[in-house]
């Protein structure tokens, strides 16, 4: 049985870059997002980033995403990575994303973040941002995409572990315990 028939919810396959943008604090970018069909479901925090269109390089996808996402202009020299990778199962009231992530690492020029790029989606369902400090992520019992992120941080100044592979999860407001079985 498919996860599609078993779910009764449509599923997704894509590939999605990602980024840690971080500002001269060290503090890393997070967007907090929603599932508006799901009342009740709490919000989660989520890094930049999103699909891979047709033609597109990761590193092409990760500078159109910040420029689309925060307003900021990345050169595609400025992006470092790729520092991680994984499979993530996003499940959601209306349908189920299945993701092979690839994370990168960026130095925001500024702190001014303009999401003026936004997709229709994204429109519906970001709620907001924020810069974070490793410690406040450490201590905060909110949801945050990629679950571990503290640890994601760390390896930012590791190149040489680069890419660190992620353990395949499931991050979802309406979960399928896909990883569970």
């Amino acid at each position: 049985m498919s996860l599609e028939s078993e779910l009764d919810r449509p599923v997704t396959h894509r590939r999605t870059a990602r980024v840690l943008l971080l500002e001269p604090g060290g503090r890393v970018l997070l967007f907090e997002d929603s599932d508006p069909s799901a009342p009740g479901a709490p919000t989660f925090w989520i890094t930049p980033g999103g699909g891979v269109d047709p033609g597109e390089t990761l590193l092409d996808a990760v500078v159109r995403e910040v420029e689309e996402e925060t307003g900021l202009r990345l050169t595609p020299s400025a992006v470092r990575g790729p520092i991680a990778e994984r499979t993530v199962v996003h499940a959601y009231s209306d349908k189920i994303a299945v993701q092979s992530e690839t994370f990168f690492v960026a130095d925001a020029p500024h702190q001014e973040i303009v999401p003026a790029g936004l997709t229709e989606d994204e429109q519906l369902t970001v709620i907001g941002h924020r810069w974070w400090s490793l410690d406040e992520l450490s201590r905060t019992e909110r949801p945050v995409w990629p679950v571990g992120l503290p640890g994601l941080l760390a390896a930012v100044n590791a190149p040489d572990r680069w890419p660190v592979a992620l353990s395949a999860a499931e991050e979802s407001t309406v979960p399928t315990n896909h990883f569970a079985r």
